[in-house]
């Protein structure tokens, strides 16, 4: 009698941000098509998660839904592992421990997104009233500590010969005509441009870098899409997309390597690509004639 073999592991892909929002509907995705997921972001518990106003005169904090709690729950039930870390973007001793807890744990991860960023009072402030300060926090957790983090896992991608690093950035960190009546609603700002555009530009270097080495960075930029966040804030909706739509992107270039290969090292918009694919069933919704 021939014994069987057992089957494979499954990949194992890392999730910052993954509380609420993209970050939340890629890592569910992800478990979708056969991932173990670990996840980051700092609100553990159902009911603990606020968000403060991205603008210096924005008032209070709010009260926002999401938690590592229930995301991770999710992914248990679509059949696969979690791995819920606890990570703060302003932390670099946090940022090193989550690396550190996730190649302990599992040993590999297969696919980094970088998901998470920094918003608080200050990110979205015009110019000519920034906090420098507001600045500087929105550089060090947006651009340094994710490059942190990348550099944390970049070595095991390294000795296992593959890796798939997606970056979650921003056409608003890249055009030079930004959408006017978004910036008189406040909702795009210096800091929040400046510091996506930083980021942007780490995925073409890493490419270019470590192309030998099996790994594949792409930029992904998810265009105007509508989160819990952003209606906790109450914020103008201009028909944003959901997170789902993003997300099932991820999924769908993490799930067969070689998908990524025409954008390695350049910027991909999941919206347009969900939609060429259909990837969401009902998105986007059709106009009438």
């Amino acid at each position: 009698m021939s014994e069987q073999s057992s089957p494979a592991p499954s990949p194992i892909a890392l999730v910052t941000g993954a509380s609420r929002g993209i970050g939340r509907a890629s890592a569910l995705a992800l478990a979708d098509v056969g991932f173990d997921v670990a996840i980051t972001a700092r609100t553990v518990r159902e009911g603990e998660g606020t968000v403060g106003p991205p603008t210096s005169d924005g008032g209070g904090d709010v009260t926002v839904p999401g938690s590592l709690e229930t995301t991770a729950a999710e992914i248990t039930e679509r059949g696969q592992r979690a791995l819920p870390i606890t990570m703060d973007l302003l932390s670099a001793e946090s940022v090193r421990a989550a690396a550190a807890t996730a190649l302990d744990e599992w040993g590999r991860v297969d696919v980094l997104v970088n998901n998470a960023i920094w918003s608080g009072p200050g990110l979205l402030d015009p110019v000519g009233v920034l906090n420098l300060e507001a600045l500087d926090t929105a550089f060090t957790a947006n651009v340094l500590r994710q490059v942190l983090l990348t550099q944390l896992i970049l070595p095991s991608m390294i000795e296992q010969g593959s890796g798939l690093i997606l970056n979650l950035t921003s056409s608003a960190g890249q055009v030079d005509d930004p959408p006017y009546q978004v910036v008189e609603l406040k909702m795009l700002g210096f800091a929040h441009c400046a510091s996506k555009g930083a980021f942007h530009r780490m995925a073409p270097m890493l490419q270019a870098e470590h192309e030998s080495d099996g790994i594949t960075a792409v930029n992904i930029d998810p265009g105007f899409t509508w989160t819990e966040t952003m209606a906790a804030l109450d914020l103008h909706n201009f028909g944003g997309a959901p997170p789902e739509a993003t997300g099932k992107v991820v999924a769908w270039l993490a799930e067969e390597p070689e998908r990524a290969a025409q954008w390695r090292g350049r910027n991909l918009n999941s919206l347009e690509l969900c939609a060429e694919l259909g990837l969401v069933e009902g998105w986007p919704p059709e106009t009438g004639t």
